[in-house]
């Protein structure tokens, strides 16, 4: 029941778009349209600003021809903000999740991109159940572990780097798993932990181009050209930056002068 003084503003249609009631073009006068479940109309909700003093019984409620004329808004169901499509992943999205993941987004990215390029499927309840139990079988180690979305775009980077790891001259050497880690973390800003790194067999005790492979979760292994350099301070390194600067800077403007 509907409190006093409260209006729903909308128009009884039938589900063709003419009114409640009415007579289908084309049929006897007799009949009727055939009344299907349609969606719920959109409506506004909305109740008198001022009170209407009670009546007696059997007698109309007096309404004053301007004051109770005015309303004041309660509900607005037609002006919402559109709800978000609620899909789940099948494979790794960038900047959205990984296969199995709910995810919500705007109805447009979900109905022009993911779901026509099968990137997702709707959250429905069958949907939601497989993937559980596929989630179930991945951890009991039934099924082949997918890369994650961080992974993915760790072995991206990993691919278009090139690391450099300076050894002093100094004393003898011989380069391993921790010295490679801590030159990652130093010069990429990569954590990357010992144990996922190989070198080769062969012992690196000389300055030379190298390589080395990291195992991303497990999965996926990259091989990062790597440089063993001599060592130089930081201080050092900047001065030579900066003179090789001004030898360009020079060398440009004898050709402008030539």
């Amino acid at each position: 029941a509907r409190a006093p003084g409260l209006r729903r503003l909308v128009s009884p249609r039938a589900p063709g778009g003419g009114l409640a009631g009415e007579r289908a073009p084309g049929t006897r006068p007799g009949a009727r349209r055939r009344a299907h479940p349609a969606a719920p109309q959109p409506t506004v909700v909305v109740e008198r600003w001022w009170q209407v003093p009670l009546s007696k019984e059997g007698r109309e409620p007096r309404l004053h021809p301007r004051r109770h004329r005015i309303y004041r808004l309660v509900e607005d169901t037609k002006h919402l903000p559109k709800k978000e499509l609620e899909l789940i992943l099948t494979q790794s999205v960038e900047n959205l999740g990984n296969r199995g993941d709910v995810v919500f987004v705007k109805k447009s990215l979900g109905r022009n991109k993911l779901l026509p390029q099968g990137l997702a499927v709707y959250a429905s309840p069958e949907n939601r159940r497989m993937f559980e139990e596929e989630k179930q079988l991945r951890q009991e180690g039934k099924l082949e572990a997918v890369q994650t979305q961080s992974g993915e775009k760790t072995i991206r980077f990993l691919r278009s780097c090139r690391l450099e790891v300076g050894m002093k001259n100094n004393v003898k050497w011989e380069l391993n798993n921790e010295i490679v880690a801590r030159h990652f973390f130093k010069n990429l800003r990569v954590f990357v932990p010992p144990h996922v790194l190989k070198l080769p067999e062969e012992p690196i005790t000389r300055w030379g181009e190298y390589w080395c492979d990291v195992t991303v979760n497990g999965l996926e292994s990259v091989r990062v050209p790597m440089s063993v350099v001599p060592f130089m301070r930081p201080k050092t390194k900047r001065y030579k930056h900066w003179l090789a600067l001004q030898e360009a800077q020079l060398a440009a403007s004898k050709e402008q002068l030539l």
